[in-house]
């Protein structure tokens, strides 16, 4: 799947001009879920805003507790209905816990995609074991895995099994969820660019090939600079020194 090259993380966004300012800054993909309970929100500030629907990449999830295949076919219509849309562009399994069995749910996400009720078929926090028994199962290619990504939490081997198997890795909390300006290697090379240390956790996901990151913002001024650190190039010894922090700490356990 072709996503833009930054998403806008909407849990804990409230307001539709939020969403409806995103898009005329220029975000393309809007990220959220069942289980934000804003899916209203998203829904009203895409209907606010002139960007065409077409240019806008829409994402959801559905909660672990409605894998079942008959709820995920009702919750998806609810999502749909709260959106304010026929159908969206990419419907990912927000967790493989509680109703997930991959024999089950999986067909209910091919049954929605093959009838394009949704455009393609994610899934998020899943293990390498987990991805493999999916891709045993689904029909649909895997279309992103979106997992927790960023200086502290490090997840080499799901970034090999993107690469590999050719799809994007959504990362979720690039910003180390307002830790970013704790870490002293991103704050040393931020120091160095006369930039901001979010800007420079942006600048090194998207360095990695593959990897496309969705951080939320509220406000005009910190949509636009995630936008802006995009234009950050950093040297190689910059990103090895951040790829180096110590990272075992997953900020948004299970």
């Amino acid at each position: 799947m072709q996503l833009p090259p930054i998403g806008l993380g909407t849990m804990g966004i409230e307001n539709p001009d939020t969403i409806a300012t995103a898009l005329e800054c220029g975000y393309g993909h809007l990220d959220t879920a069942q289980i934000y309970g804003n899916e209203a929100v998203v829904g009203e500030g895409l209907a606010r805003s002139s960007v065409p629907r077409e240019d806008v990449v829409v994402a959801t999830k559905v909660w672990a507790d409605s894998l079942a295949p008959e709820d995920v076919r009702e919750t998806t219509a609810e999502s749909l209905e709260r959106l304010g849309l026929e159908g969206v562009d990419l419907l990912y399994v927000h967790r493989p816990i509680e109703a997930y069995e991959p024999e089950r749910t999986l067909p209910a996400f091919d049954d929605l995609s093959q009838e394009g009720t949704i455009g393609a078929v994610g899934l998020s926090n899943f293990s390498v074991s987990e991805l493999e028994t999916a891709r045993e199962t689904l029909e649909a290619p895997i279309a992103a895995h979106q997992v927790e990504y960023h200086p502290l939490y490090q997840p080499e081997e799901l970034l090999a099994d993107a690469r590999e198997n050719g799809y994007p890795l959504v990362a979720y909390s690039p910003l180390a969820n307002g830790r970013a300006g704790e870490i002293d290697a991103v704050v040393d090379v931020a120091k160095r660019h006369e930039t901001s240390p979010e800007a420079v956790c942006l600048a090194w996901l998207d360095a990695k090939e593959g990897v496309v990151p969705i951080p939320k913002a509220s406000s005009r001024n910190h949509l636009e600079a995630n936008l802006a650190a995009l234009e950050l190039e950093l040297e190689d010894d910059e990103l090895a020194r951040i790829d180096a922090v110590e990272r075992t700490e997953e900020l948004f356990p299970e």
